[in-house]
């Protein structure tokens, strides 16, 4: 089973996400900041997270920054998921390493799961 690391601080949308990829049949971990984000990853082995970039504690930017930065998790695929839908936000998530990038309030959780799948190539 494919694992997915959510980190997101919107609780409710965090509990959406997870019920609906584990219908999709994937294991799911919810993390609320990009610290435990970084943390879980010592013990879940993820196949790709979804990155919130507005989060306390440390935003995604930072987050996507350190995980690309680090041997051990730079090639798994991220895809950031933000209502940040600047050009320059876009942009600069591409840059620092993301997959793809969808703004939460444009997309639907079907949306995600043909991300999530068609990265994961499920």
């Amino acid at each position: 089973m494919k694992k997915i690391l959510v980190a997101e601080d919107d609780k409710y949308l965090a509990n959406a996400y997870r019920v609906k990829l584990t219908k999709a049949g994937y294991e799911v971990k919810i993390v609320g900041d990009g610290q435990e984000a970084l943390s879980a990853l010592k013990d879940f082995v993820a196949d790709i997270i979804l990155l919130d970039l507005v989060m306390p504690v440390k935003d995604g930017f930072t987050t996507l920054e350190e995980l690309k930065g680090n041997e051990k998790w730079r090639s798994i695929p991220v895809i950031i998921a933000s209502n940040l839908g600047q050009k320059e936000d876009l942009e600069k998530s591409l840059k620092l390493g993301a997959n793809d990038f969808i703004i939460k309030s444009d997309m639907t959780l079907n949306d995600l799961i043909s991300k999530v799948n068609s990265i994961l190539g499920g």
